[in-house]
């Protein structure tokens, strides 16, 4: 490889690494200065070696990968040019030339679109003359807070999490055996009572009433961690983050936990005060992020490990996954009866209830709709918000027929 070709070949890489970076992969020099050493140790004779060498120093985790070979596949379109090195002086991406269909499409729409120029002072004038009627319009917000988490862009993502973070958050309570003085209780406390009594002398009684105290009920979440839930665990990870503490200034309980192949409780690292800081350490403390999934195993490990320590005080357990077992359900119907039995009531969250056509066809599914006692879609900023609602203790969704 000449040094005019070497040259021309680290403009294009750190272009490529720019993309990545509009693109959503937390990238800097270090990264960028990797990359070029490695791209230059390879060559351009196969583009196999070329790809993982980019691929190994410009991502760390498993959830860039989709966006590190959409990217490729956009920047690097033509293998023939690229084994000449001629690939090398691409013209300008377009932005019509991403994947059809794809949900990370927009996102690399976002990264590969080319700046628009600022308006003309005259067009500007002209357009100022022209009325509205914004009556039958609908905000930028209002059409975010309905769009699917897989379809949002970069942008979107992180107007999403800002969403997140400010919702508001209902809180539901209920009565506990622990009374509290009420002048007109429907209870006696004959405690207090007899205590006021020994004040003086015992010859009157007066009866002090009470009523219970009022509490809110731990929330337990069990959350799908496998690759096809993908975005959708990210957010609601947001949404538990703000809930936790919320419920902490509350005195309320939050216990969260992550299955995949095996059940990790991630309650202690939802406690930090930077929610970016606790979301990117569970990606890399959490072993078996994005791979499959076996609910049987992982419930009958909660059951026994941890049932006991967290379902107390009717506890509400959030449990959101799609339905997909890798075991086919092997199991999971008795730990599910056991799970349901122990709490107050056993929600369940599935971003495929999106669809009006869903049915639970997958054996894990099946044996989730007939143990659950309510189920709702958890795909965009408004199913979360629903979520919020139904938490005081609102009416549940009817469950549907297996």
């Amino acid at each position: 490889m000449t040094a005019a070709q070497s040259g021309t070949l680290a403009e294009t890489v750190v272009a490529f690494v720019r993309t990545l970076r509009h693109a959503g992969l937390p990238l800097g020099p270090e990264r960028t200065l990797r990359a070029l050493e490695a791209a230059q140790a390879v060559g351009l004779e196969r583009r196999d070696d070329f790809y993982w060498a980019l691929h190994a120093t410009l991502t760390d985790r498993v959830d860039q990968h989709p966006v590190f070979d959409q990217c490729f596949k956009v920047f690097w379109r033509n293998p023939e040019l690229l084994k000449k090195a001629m690939a090398l002086m691409l013209p300008a991406l377009r932005a019509d030339l991403t994947p059809q269909g794809d949900p990370l499409s927009r996102r690399l729409q976002d990264a590969l679109r080319p700046q628009s120029p600022p308006p003309d002072t005259a067009d500007t004038a002209e357009r100022q003359d022209i009325e509205i009627d914004a009556r039958l319009v609908w905000s930028d917000q209002e059409i975010l807070r309905h769009k699917d988490f897989e379809q949002m862009s970069a942008a979107e993502l992180a107007e999403a999490r800002r969403i997140i973070d400010a919702l508001p958050l209902a809180r539901m309570t209920v009565p506990t055996r622990r009374l509290r003085p009420a002048p007109s209780g429907p209870k006696i406390d004959l405690r207090q009572s007899l205590r006021r009594s020994l004040r003086g002398g015992g010859d009157s009684l007066p009866l002090v009433r009470a009523q219970p105290r009022q509490k809110p009920p731990p929330i337990v979440a069990l959350c799908d961690i496998s690759g096809s839930m993908g975005q959708y665990t990210r957010l609601f990870l947001r949404f538990l983050y703000a809930l936790t503490n919320d419920r902490a200034r509350s005195a309320g309980r939050v216990h969260v936990f992550l299955f995949g192949t095996r059940l990790s409780n991630v309650s202690r690292t939802l406690r930090r005060r930077d929610s970016d800081e606790a979301l990117n350490r569970l990606s890399r403390d959490v072993p078996d992020w994005d791979g499959g999934t076996r609910m049987g195993s992982c419930l009958r490990q909660f059951n026994r490990q941890w049932g006991r320590r967290v379902l107390g005080q009717g506890a509400i357990v959030l449990l959101m996954t799609d339905g997909l077992d890798r075991d086919a359900g092997a199991g999971l119907e008795p730990e599910l009866d056991r799970l349901r039995r122990s709490c107050r009531r056993l929600i369940w969250l599935n971003p495929l209830l999106r669809w009006d056509g869903y049915q639970p066809r997958a054996k894990g599914a099946a044996a989730l709709i007939t143990q659950v006692d309510e189920f709702r879609p958890v795909h965009s900023l408004n199913s979360l918000d629903a979520l919020a609602q139904a938490l005081r203790g609102r009416s549940p969704l009817r469950k549907p027929s297996p």
